[in-house]
């Protein structure tokens, strides 16, 4: 069968450790029909010339510390001259051959807006981490039952969809929930391609989940008209134990006991900090009506 074109675009800032792995992983992919957009970020390390040496059909460098998600999002859509645009972060490393065909396919499916790709942990993945990507991305996993769920690490987006309405370019976080709650709203579907795989993930410290949690939360509060801030009982204190529950399910099954105080830690900074972003987004949203 004809393969129809794709654009392949893929954002990196300093990430020459996996480069070495997911730039190789693209030349394997059994669909053959792609063009390759790079966006850097300004990275030091080695990045930029190992991006060169792929001979990508634009390649993009932007000053280090003026990265906004949505408008780098918008710039490669701009730049790509084809109906399907394939997301792939630096960091995420293709697993088989299959992993473009597989978006490709649940892309190309009427009615569909965007799709995204199956994640796994990468093998020094924390214990509170690898349980989010088993609850996200699992044989059975958790996110299908949520209002909401996408990841722009591995993912695709129809031009066509995109044009009606690009990415928000006023969120430093939580770009790819909000449009795809747009897309689902517009009466698109969000597809999920549990055959196509990256390795990806991060061991974020307990400063950094706040900071993260804050952000995505405010974004996501920012954008959503009449959404009510839940009090502190039911979303830190007890929200934080259903999380140490599930996580002691995960360390428990798989034999990482040892990293249960760690993981309570990281769950209690990350409560706090979404709570604190949603009520902040709520009130910037209030203050621009």
């Amino acid at each position: 069968m004809k393969q129809p074109p794709v654009t392949i675009i893929m954002r990196s800032f300093n990430e020459a450790w996996a480069l070495r792995d997911t730039l190789p992983a693209l030349e394997m992919q059994s669909y053959r029909n792609w063009q390759l957009i790079v966006i850097d970020s300004g990275s030091t390390d080695g990045s930029q010339e190992l991006i060169r040496a792929a001979h990508p059909l634009h390649f993009i460098e932007i000053e280090p510390g003026t990265y906004i998600p949505g408008k780098v999002l918008n710039r490669g859509m701009e730049l790509a001259d084809t109906e399907l645009c394939i997301f792939l972060n630096a960091d995420a490393t293709p697993q088989d051959e299959n992993w473009l065909s597989a978006l490709v396919e649940a892309l190309s499916k009427p009615g569909v807006g965007a799709c995204f790709g199956c994640q796994i942990p990468r093998p020094d993945c924390e214990a509170v981490y690898a349980c989010d990507y088993e609850r996200c991305f699992g044989k059975h996993r958790e996110s299908a039952s949520w209002d909401h769920f996408f990841s722009m690490v591995s993912s695709g987006v129809r031009k066509s969809v995109w044009k009606e309405r690009p990415f928000r370019e006023d969120l430093q976080y939580a770009e790819d929930d909000e449009y795809t709650r747009w897309c689902r709203n517009a009466g698109y579907e969000i597809a999920y391609a549990a055959e196509s795989i990256v390795m990806h993930s991060h061991n974020y410290t307990a400063p950094e989940i706040f900071k993260r949690s804050f952000g995505d939360a405010k974004a996501i509060a920012k954008s959503s008209p009449g959404k009510i801030a839940p009090s502190w009982v039911s979303h830190v204190a007890l929200g934080w134990v259903k999380d140490f529950k599930k996580d002691l399910h995960y360390c428990v099954a798989n034999g990482r006991v040892g990293e249960l105080p760690h993981a309570m830690q990281i769950r209690w900074h990350q409560r706090r900090g979404n709570l604190a972003g949603t009520v902040a987004g709520l009130e910037s949203a209030a203050a621009s009506r």
